[in-house]
């Protein structure tokens, strides 16, 4: 079934120094019947990355109740996994605590960026955060020895299961250093201490893809489906067919999963925000439909907007637990 785009909803005003262009990498919070937060990093003048928040009406996004004027996560002191940029990934309410994971970014010497996998906590619910003081998440091993970086986590009978984006290797394309990461699954007891075994849960598809990030989970009745983003291998900035795209994918486990890319049902519009790429996908449940918020043009400097379709009487009969 295909989704039906319903426009943009919000790009930032660049009324600060700290968010003069994008609203990237979506993160809905939903947790609120009547409320939803979304958290989207933004860039100041020297494309530094920083995180904030707007507030829409549950079910209808264009209505934006709220804009936050500050940054909620800031760039981490010198030296930190994220002194360079601090992007959202995922959130997840536990207890009376909000886990906000994020991407931290620094630029090393040899290669143009490293990212991480770092979490802050919110007690009052999501408008401020600390955070986590064991900094990134899910560090370089010899099995896994490149960067880590979008994640969504899910809880599920006490246990914490994550999809994470994981670089396998650089290439140099034209002069210029090109990272290649997919999809892999980890495990955790408590959300902060995770157990990597170097599980691949979405792969390359062939030789000439070279980037999967972004996986939005939803379980349905012991069926998983992931909606994520990919792209090409090299040309992906200036190409238009190589740019990123939404593909699906579909496990019984949520270990396992087979890509279903042409069941995606959204694709880069003929013209306007998102008729570039569309990426980064977020996927919500609200009554009978489920809502994917996306960026698109430029990795965000368009903005973020969404699209909806209807459950099918199945769904929406048994139910579909929130992502």
């Amino acid at each position: 079934m295909s989704w039906e785009k319903q426009g943009l909803v919000f790009s930032t005003a660049s009324h600060h120094t700290w968010n003069k262009t994008h609203a990237q990498v979506p993160v809905v919070d939903d947790s609120d019947q009547d409320v939803w937060r979304i958290y989207y990093a933004t860039r100041d003048v020297d494309g530094r990355s920083r995180t904030s928040y707007i507030e829409v009406e549950a079910g209808n996004p264009q209505r934006i109740l709220y804009e936050h004027d500050v940054p909620i996560l800031d760039l981490g002191a010198e030296g930190a996994a994220d002194d360079c940029g601090v992007m959202p990934s995922w959130i997840v309410t536990h207890g009376k605590a909000k886990f906000l994971y994020y991407i931290g970014w620094t630029i090393p010497e040899t290669f143009p960026y490293h990212n991480s996998v770092c979490l802050a906590v919110s007690e009052d619910g999501g408008r401020t955060f600390r955070k986590e003081p064991a900094g990134a998440l899910l560090k370089p091993t010899s099995d896994e020895p490149y960067f880590t970086g979008t994640s969504c986590v899910r809880v599920e009978r006490g246990r914490w299961r994550m999809w994470y984006l994981s670089c396998t290797k650089w290439e140099t394309f034209e002069g210029k250093d090109e990272a290649f990461y997919h999809i892999k699954y980890a495990e955790s007891d408590d959300g902060i201490h995770w157990d990597r075994r170097g599980v691949v849960a979405v792969d390359y598809a062939s030789e000439v893809e070279g980037g999967i990030a972004s996986a939005s989970v939803l379980e349905d009745s012991g069926r998983y489906r992931m909606w994520y983003s990919y792209r090409g291998a090299y040309g992906y900035r200036t190409d238009r067919s190589k740019s990123y795209r939404i593909g699906y994918a579909e496990s019984t486990d949520g270990v396992e999963w087979q890509r279903r890319d042409e069941l995606a049902g959204i694709d880069v519009a003929e013209e306007g925000w998102d008729s570039e790429m569309i990426a980064y996908p977020h996927v919500v449940v609200y009554g009978d439909r489920e809502y994917m918020f996306y960026n698109g043009n430029g990795f965000g400097r368009s903005g973020l907007g969404y699209a909806t379709r209807r459950r099918s009487p199945r769904q929406a009969r048994e139910g579909i637990p929130r992502g």
